[in-house]
This record gives structure tokens, C-alpha cells and sequence, in this order.
């Protein structure tokens, strides 16, 4: 099941653990359950400190192919319900560091947060084997149950177990239950988590913000942990700044790409890579990182105030915007209500979920043909909806798409409605453009590929936005605002490549320094 130099290398990542970890197998009949215990059996074999063990565990585990991590004999609240392959074997390998004692890296806020749940919450994760976003939700909430043993996580591969998808009419991943009930589906991260469970636990704040060491003030605070983020940051911590950065989640909306061929001098990588890169190379300077929060208001003046959703407050000198940009959404009639069932904005996630199946993307520019030609391997069939008269995807990619049997591409239509049935997408409404006629689609999924907005709109009020959210710049960076400066896809630059954010963000932190040089900080605070 594996290889020599995968056992060599989980014998060197759990040499260090400091309390033993038990794989706790729930006894029973399962087709797969002689594969899962072979899994289990060798990741064991790498550590004396892990150990397998069968067992009736009294209604704990619900399925033969079901295990728990004990940490020294006591059930740490991580399951596992199937096999932890794919991209779900780091969540396992790193549930067993992080018990084992291997610091979390989590920020103190948010640790106390986590630390102050007296309330039981049982979380569920949905999930594809083949999905590159689920692993950050089982590991994030695999972390949590081991900060606080009120809080159990399961991750549930849903290709073993189609009773339940089929119960709880999940069509997408990563799909979050809460103590049984819909939590959270679709792309969502830490810090999608964290805002979800202030809602549903508003006093929570109160502890996190009373155990946070307030920060002093900052010359420098980035906001956004994407290529222009990271850039503007390390070029202000490189001018001996303090320096704080602000993610809702390191690496942004570049963490989601699978194939970057375009970055000049790295001729292919993939998001995730390139976002380890960023953060290795963030690592080399001394930047205060506040992750998986949200900057909920800033008040301007000469020195500015940030109010996080975690209830802290930064006070900053100079500020720098690059939050980026987020998928746009349609707009239409039963968009949002089916979101998780049946729409969906990922190919690479979701495309699984709809094998052998009709399904629709919407769009027809580069992003549009690239998730079309990736489906096209998966599903039945692939039906592609412009709006406008022609195509705006490259003709490389156009040409590609012409050549598959099962791609079809309808120009000029509006789509004016999805819709459902039994709380499932079975297709959607259009408008023939050319001769106003309203036409029907039918099919399973709808993967929506119209580009992006700006994540923007904690700035309204405070900077001069387009009627489009975009962020007012100069050639500079500067805003309407004195002080603050923004970078990225946030921003009315055009051409929303990596490699432009990212010399937005070293011109925009320079033009910080040069405004910081001239303003000295007394007279700021004056």
C-alpha cells in the first residue's frame, strides 16, 4: 500500500512525538474494511508511539470502516470514516503530529477562542478524495477537537458512503454538519469557520479579544494574504517596519489554481506550491501574521484602526489593501439556494460529485473553457453558456474544446433562472439573445466560471471604489485616502495576472515607506 520511501519518510516526520496515538477501528463486516485496516497497519508500523486496535466502540463509531485517534488512551474527538487517501492522508499524518504534540499553528486569538467552546460541537466533513480544498477544512477542524475535547470532527469520504450523501442531498464538498445540521458547503477555509461559529456564538469574541496580547502600533498592515500581499509585506518588514499581515486565508484565490505556467523564471507550479513558496519566503522576516480572520471596519485618520471578527483592534500607521477578488456570482434565481446542490464555482472539487452526468458551465472565457475541457474527462456531457455572441477564451482553448464529442457551446444566451427539484439542480432557464426566446437545459450541475469581484466592500466609505468595488489607485498605489495604499485584484489595475500582484505589492509598500519617511510618527499621532 505504500512504498519504501513513503514508510522512510512518515518514519522521520513521527520521530518526535511525545504521547502515544491508538487507531481505534470500530469492529463489524465492510467490503473495504481489510483495505482500511492494511492502511492503518502500516502507517503504525512507522512509530512504536502508534498502535491499531479493533474494537466495539459502543456507538461511537457508526461504521466498520470507521476509526478514532486516541492520544494516551483518551478519545481526542478526530475520526476518520473511511480511507484517508488522496489528499485527505496529510490530514491524517498531521491529526497524529498535532496530538502527538506538535505545536498548532494557530494564532493566539484564535486558539483562545477555540479553548473558550464550552458548548458540544460535533462537526462532519464531507468529502472527495480527489478534492485539493477539502484537506484545509478536516484540518482545520481536526485542530480544534485537539485544542478542546468538546469538539469532535469526522471526516466522511462520500464515495463510501452514499447513504449518507443521499440522506442529506450533498452534491458538492467540502459539505459541513453541526451537531447534525447544515453548517457550511462549498470553498470555504478557517476563517469561513471561525466567522460561522461567531454567529452561532456571538459571546465567544469576548473571551478570544480578553486573551489576545494587544499588538503595539504598526508602521505597516497588510491586508490580504495573496501573491501582493505577501509581496507589499515582506518589502515593508525589509525596511525594518513592524509589519502586520491580515488573511482570511494565506495564498487567497491563488491557492485554488492548479496549473500556473506564467510566472516569469518558474516555468509550472501549482497554487498550493506556489503558496508554500510565499509563505516559506514571508517566514524569512519578522511579520506579525494574523490568519483565518477578517477585517470587519477600518477607521481611517492618521493613524488607522482595524477592527478584526475576532474582536481585536490593530492600530497601524499606513495600511495596504490586497484582499483580491472572489468568484462572481450570477445573480439569478436559485443561484444561492442551491449552492452544495448541484451549483458550484470548483471543476476540480466538484466534478466528481456529477460522473457520468449532464452538467452546464457557465461562462465562456478562459476560466469557463479550462473548467469545461476538465469536466468533459468526468462527466456525460458538458454544455457551455456565453453571453455574449463569440467566445472570450483563447483559441488555443477554444480549439481544444471543439475537438471533444461531449462539449457543446451555446452563444449569445442569458441565463435567467436555475432550477430544482427535491432540493437538486435539474437544470436551468436561458434566453436566446438573438431572437428572445426562452429555452430549457436540462441536467445535474451548473458550474458558474464568470470571473470575479472585488473583496472590497469593508473599504466602502473609507476609499474611492468603481461601481464595480474596485479599489481607486494611482500609479503609486495610493488611494483617495492619505496613508492608505492597495495592490492586486482589489485595485482598477488591469490584468489580474500573479505576476503583476505581486510588483504591485513591492510599489505600493515602497510608496508606504516613502509616506511613512515623510510623516514621522508623532506628528501621525498628533
Amino acid at each position: 500500500m505504500f512504498n519504501k520511501e513513503t514508510l522512510d519518510a512518515l518514519k522521520g516526520y513521527l520521530a518526535s512525538m511525545q504521547h502515544d496515538i491508538t487507531f481505534v477501528l470500530q469492529t463489524g463486516e465492510h467490503a473495504k474494511r481489510a483495505e482500511l485496516k492494511e492502511f492503518l497497519e502500516a502507517v503504525a508500523s512507522t512509530s512504536p508511539r502508534v498502535t491499531l486496535t479493533e474494537r466495539d466502540t459502543a456507538g461511537a463509531l457508526a461504521s466498520p470502516v470507521s476509526f478514532l485517534l486516541e492520544r494516551d488512551g483518551v478519545d481526542s474527538g478526530v475520526r476518520f470514516s473511511g480511507i484517508p487517501a488522496g489528499h485527505e492522508f496529510n490530514s491524517l499524518i498531521l491529526a497524529v503530529l498535532h496530538l502527538s504534540g506538535t505545536p498548532i499553528k494557530l494564532d493566539d486569538t484564535i486558539r483562545g477562542l477555540i479553548e473558550g467552546v464550552a458548548e458540544t460541537l460535533d462537526f462532519q466533513v464531507f468529502v472527495s478524495l480527489s478534492c485539493h480544498n477539502c484537506p484545509d477544512v478536516v484540518q482545520s477542524l481536526n485542530q480544534f477537537a485537539a485544542l478542546n475535547p468538546a469538539i469532535r470532527s469526522e471526516m466522511i469520504d462520500g464515495g463510501v458512503f452514499p447513504e449518507l450523501v443521499e440522506q442529506h442531498n450533498i452534491q458538492g464538498v467540502p459539505t459541513v454538519l453541526l451537531n447534525g445540521k447544515p453548517f457550511a458547503t462549498g470553498k470555504i477555509d478557517t476563517s469561513v469557520i471561525i466567522s460561522k461559529l461567531l454567529e452561532a456564538y456571538p459571546h465567544l469574541k469576548d473571551g478570544a479579544a480578553k486573551k489576545a496580547e494587544p499588538l503595539p502600533l504598526q508602521d505597516v498592515t497588510v491586508i490580504g494574504g495573496g501573491p501582493a500581499g505577501v509581496s507589499a509585506a515582506i518589502y515593508a518588514a525589509r525596511k525594518g517596519l513592524k509589519v502586520t499581515m491580515i488573511a482570511e486565508r494565506f495564498g487567497g484565490q491563488v491557492k485554488d489554481t492548479m496549473g500556473i505556467e506564467n510566472l516569469i523564471s518558474v516555468p509550472k507550479t501549482t497554487g498550493p506550491e506556489l503558496s508554500n513558496n510565499l509563505m516559506a519566503h514571508l517566514k524569512d522576516y519578522e511579520v506579525t501574521l494574523k490568519e483565518h480572520v477578517r477585517v470587519e471596519a477600518v477607521e481611517k485618520g492618521p493613524i488607522k484602526r482595524l477592527t478584526l471578527t475576532s474582536g481585536e483592534v490593530i492600530a497601524t500607521r499606513s495600511l495596504i489593501v490586497a484582499t483580491g477578488a472572489q468568484w462572481r456570482q450570477l445573480g439569478v434565481p436559485g443561484e444561492r439556494e442551491n449552492i452544495g446542490q448541484g451549483v458550484a464555482y470548483c471543476p476540480h472539487c466538484d466534478g466528481p460529485f456529477f460522473k457520468g452526468r449532464d452538467v452546464a458551465v457557465i461562462g465562456g472565457g478562459n476560466s469557463g473553457i479550462e473548467a469545461a475541457l476538465d469536466l468533459a474527462g468526468i462527466v456525460k456531457s458538458v454544455t457551455v453558456f456565453e453571453f455574449l455572441p463569440e467566445l472570450k477564451a483563447d483559441k488555443v482553448l477554444v480549439d481544444q474544446a471543439l475537438k471533444r464529442s461531449n462539449i457543446t457551446i451555446v452563444k449569445n444566451a442569458a441565463t435567467k433562472e436555475i432550477t430544482a427539484a427535491d432540493a437538486k439542480v435539474n437544470g436551468l432557464v436561458y434566453e436566446d439573445r438573438a431572437t428572445g426566446e426562452q429555452k430549457r437545459w436540462d441536467g445535474a450541475g451548473i458550474f458558474v466560471q464568470i470571473g470575479l469581484v472585488p473583496n472590497s466592500k469593508f473599504m466602502e466609505g473609507v476609499v474611492d471604489m468603481t461601481r464595480y468595488g474596485e479599489i481607486k489607485i494611482n500609479e503609486k498605489g495610493e488611494t483617495s485616502e492619505p496613508g492608505i495604499y492597495a495592490c492586486g485584484d482589489v485595485t482598477t489595475v488591469p490584468y489580474k495576472q500573479i505576476v503583476v500582484a505581486m510588483g504591485e505589492g513591492a510599489k505600493a509598500s515602497l510608496a508606504a515607506f516613502e509616506y511613512l519617511m515623510l510623516n514621522e510618527a508623532e506628528s501621525l499621532a498628533a
